[in-house]
């Protein structure tokens, strides 16, 4: 029986988009990818558009929006202008096969990366709509370390990136997660049995970087040290490379807590440097608005 029945009249009159399914073959020409792209309200199919991939690899889930969600982040950052997607990689959720899931054991840094490359050229191929010459990637946590590693080992493909709150350097990242998910390597040699744990980081290709790439973390991350952040910018630095970084006082891995302001500080940056224009006011009138719609006070 039913018992009840969603009201989506104010959504349907803003033009709201549901995100459209879709497949794509894997790097290796043979496995299926499945995912979700997100369109502006006002999608015109004779523009060309700025793509951007969310990510979050796994290894122990996938970021494929399954349900219901208005206010998914990709919704939002849809509006700016862009098409969105979600996709996933081998090396993804456990649920689908141990071959599957078991993919990126041994190369926990770069296992996912050639699938979201090919899922791109395969939908640019298919959809005059959208700009192979203008591709953006963005992601927390595990996505923050996936975003950067995009833009670093393929530079010329991955124009901007998003990075929050990566874990960039696995060897000081919790390592009940990465031995697990990694794998630790046994090494005989002369009788002697030794083992080895090493997982590539993410700044030892820092000299790679050649497009946008922005840097995000709380000071207090509860989850993934800032230390991640900090060592990647360091890299950044000693290879002479122009990047951005913002760190957020008092907020741990969650940014619930300055979820508005982290969502417009992002869809400004894909827009100034995949649109090439960006909001330029000192204020995110946006934001005031909506708290003098929820009757907050005026400080």
């Amino acid at each position: 029986m039913k018992l009840e029945t969603p009201d989506l009249s104010a959504l349907k009159e803003a033009g709201f988009r549901f995100p459209e399914p879709f497949t794509v073959k894997a790097d290796d020409g043979i496995t299926d990818l499945y995912g979700v792209m997100y369109k502006p309200f006002n999608f015109d199919p004779a523009r060309k558009y700025p793509i951007i991939a969310f990510v979050y690899p796994g290894p122990q889930t996938e970021s494929v929006t399954k349900t219901f969600n208005p206010r998914s982040n990709n919704v939002a950052l849809a509006q700016f202008g862009f098409i969105v997607i979600e996709v996933g990689n081998r090396g993804g959720h456990p649920q689908r096969s141990k071959w599957y899931h078991n993919y990126g054991y041994g190369n926990l840094r770069d296992y996912g990366l050639a699938d979201k490359k090919s899922a791109i050229e395969q939908l640019a191929r298919r959809h005059g709509f959208i700009d192979i010459s203008r591709v953006g990637i963005w992601g927390h946590s595990g996505g923050g370390f996936m975003s950067a590693a995009a833009i670093l080992v393929y530079p010329d493909f991955f124009k901007v990136a998003w990075s929050e709150s990566g874990n960039h350097e696995n060897n000081i990242y919790n390592n009940s997660w990465s031995e697990k998910h990694h794998g630790v390597k046994e090494i005989e040699k002369d009788g002697q049995i030794t083992f080895e744990y090493d997982i590539e980081k993410n700044s030892e290709l820092a000299r790679n970087l050649k497009g946008h790439l922005m840097l995000i973390t709380g000071d207090i991350d509860n989850n993934v040290h800032p230390t991640n952040t900090y060592r990647l910018a360091d890299a950044l630095i000693k290879a002479n490379k122009r990047f951005d970084m913002f760190v957020l006082p008092g907020v741990r891995h969650s940014f619930q807590p300055v979820a508005g302001y982290v969502n417009w500080l992002r869809g400004d940056y894909f827009a100034r440097h995949l649109l090439g224009q960006s909001a330029d006011s000192i204020d995110i009138v946006e934001l005031n608005r909506e708290k003098e719609q929820t009757g907050e006070k005026k400080r």
